[in-house]
């Protein structure tokens, strides 16, 4: 026979069997982020305690309050910049540039000739795709993309879908997975760009 009895437990030992339980891999674990913002609430629950009683205490747990908010904010921001940062396409083909085809393709050539080979690439298929929005191949779209890209434009050119795939990747091992641009890479580029011109004149 089992009597419900009530067990009493120290606070210690209830927060020794806590960090057991948590602990457990089962568990997912916070993130840094996470880990700051918990330690920013203990903070302030604490400020609060401690200004209970006390003369001109709740002014200076205002400001101290105000501060950590604006802390707290600082690094919700960073982090979400981080993360887009890091994420492949996160910033769009273009970025934050608005050139013309023929602009693109200028600095593009400027690059090689200095053999700056990743930026050269970058902005060879930057020219590409502003080729294609110019002709309306395809339909301006911000933050699209190089898988987009050439998804959406080998559908409207079948015949070169395989190339404006292949030139979607050499981007992006270019721009986020830090591969070095070489003069081969480019002049695969320089070839789609100019077969692109060519198809369109065709039709």
């Amino acid at each position: 026979m089992v009597l419900d009895v009530p067990v009493e437990i120290g606070r210690e030992a209830a927060q020794e069997a806590a960090l057991r339980e948590l602990s457990d891999p089962a568990y997912p674990k916070p993130s840094w982020l996470d880990q700051v913002l918990d330690r920013i609430w203990e903070l302030i629950t604490e400020l609060i305690a401690r200004a209970q009683g006390v003369p001109g205490g709740w002014l200076t747990l205002l400001v101290l309050v105000l501060v950590l908010a604006v802390v707290a904010v600082a690094l919700i921001r960073a982090a979400r910049k981080a993360s887009a940062t890091r994420r492949p396409g996160g910033g769009g083909l273009f970025g934050e540039t608005r050139l013309s085809a023929g602009e693109h393709r200028t600095l593009a050539e400027r690059h090689a000739a200095a053999g700056e080979w990743a930026q050269a690439v970058r902005e060879r298929l930057r020219a590409v795709a502003r080729e294609l929005e110019e002709r309306t191949i395809v339909e301006p779209m911000p933050g699209r993309t190089a898988a987009e890209l050439a998804a959406e434009a080998g559908r409207a050119l079948p015949a070169l879908a395989a190339d404006l795939d292949q030139g979607a990747r050499t981007f992006a091992d270019v721009t986020y997975g830090e591969r070095p641009g070489t003069p081969e890479a480019y002049a695969e580029l320089t070839g789609l760009d100019e077969a692109v011109r060519r198809e369109k004149a065709a039709l």
